[in-house]
């Protein structure tokens, strides 16, 4: 990452988070019937300009090659066939930082693990659904659940968006080792 200032978000009793990279899905996350969705790219290209983008897939329809041809992210879509959510997970390596460093986007079975490890690190986990929708799990390891993927995406553009939605002001908790 060079010279990407990042995104600072301060959140009142929940963290104080320093991103500097984003891992996201790509079918029925980014795309929805393997397109990708509209406003998708001209957020992506914003946010690139601050943080590091890596979109690792499935590709369950074999789409995501051509619509993110040109945009600026790194893209892993041949995932061997066995344990797809493992190998997501093992993936966040690969990025040199710190989780709690990362923001990770995602809405199936197959995204859970690499959610439940950046938000149990004090990073980000967003699950999101496009209209394809999202497992139970993942949500239920995702720090927020958003209805499309634009307005997960504006969650990181405009950061107090989501101070709304997770400030506990007061509280104690304490998470991912961060007061």
């Amino acid at each position: 990452m060079l010279n990407k200032r990042g995104i600072h978000i301060d959140i009142p009793g929940f963290s104080s988070l320093h991103l500097k990279a984003m891992c996201s899905d790509y079918t029925g996350t980014l795309s929805y019937n393997g397109e990708l969705i509209s406003g998708v790219s001209e957020r992506i290209r914003e946010l690139s300009e601050r943080i590091d983008i890596h979109i690792v897939t499935s590709d369950t329809r074999k789409t995501a090659r051509e619509q993110l041809r040109g945009l600026p992210v790194t893209l892993e879509d041949e995932i061997p066939e066995d344990r797809h959510d493992e190998f997501k997970r093992k993936y966040l390596k690969k990025l040199g930082l710190s989780l709690d460093q990362v923001v990770v986007i995602g809405n199936g079975r197959n995204d859970i693990l690499w959610l439940k490890a950046v938000r149990d690190a004090g990073g980000l986990a967003i699950a999101v659904d496009v209209g394809e929708g999202c497992a139970i799990e993942a949500m239920k390891n995702a720090d927020v659940f958003v209805s499309g993927i634009t307005n997960a995406l504006d969650l990181l553009r405009d950061e107090k968006r989501i101070v709304g939605t997770l400030r506990t002001e007061g509280d104690t908790l304490i998470r991912g080792g961060k007061a």
